[in-house]
């Protein structure tokens, strides 16, 4: 099966004449997507809620998934569980003084997807760990401590 295109391109137009305070709920449920060439979560669930305002169309979403991530103690791959909530103003373009650098655009389609992978981007951690526990790599052969133990941790540190 092949990956949507524009996995959160969602078409709004039909709000824009809507009368204010309308607003519809849009759900998202993808088991992998990419939301830019070097982000693929998998097991993508969201829901943005979108109201049209006097300014512009309200958007108010949550995201999950889970990104691939090393392990910064023992080099192994693991799946991170990443969540996002954000609120977002697509404002009107002949709205003045809006302070939003988000616009509808003309053909009534926005995309959801740039918002949320910053938003996913920012929920990383810094120093990404498999597990809490994790024992890491031995400091002088490289072996993984987690799956075996190896002679150079049963000596004592010399200094």
């Amino acid at each position: 099966m092949t990956p949507p295109r524009y996995p959160l391109r969602i078409n709004v137009g039909f709000l824009v004449h809507q009368p204010i305070g309308t607003s519809r709920d849009f759900d998202f449920d993808f088991p992998a997507v990419q939301l830019s060439p070097d982000f693929e979560l998998i097991e993508l669930k969201g829901r943005a809620h979108i109201s049209r305002t006097t300014q512009g169309l309200l958007v108010e979403a949550e995201f999950s998934g889970k990104l691939m991530q090393e392990c910064v103690r023992c080099l192994d791959e693991y799946f991170q569980p990443l969540s996002a909530n954000f609120t977002e103003l697509f404002s009107f373009r002949y709205r003045r003084n809006v302070e939003s650098e988000l616009f509808v655009p003309e053909d009534g389609f926005i995309n959801l997807a740039p918002l949320a992978r910053d938003y996913l981007l920012l929920e990383q951690p810094i120093k990404p760990i498999c597990r809490p526990n994790c024992k890491g790599l031995c400091s002088y052969c490289g072996v993984n401590l987690n799956e075996t133990v190896c002679e150079h941790q049963a000596q004592p540190v010399q200094e």
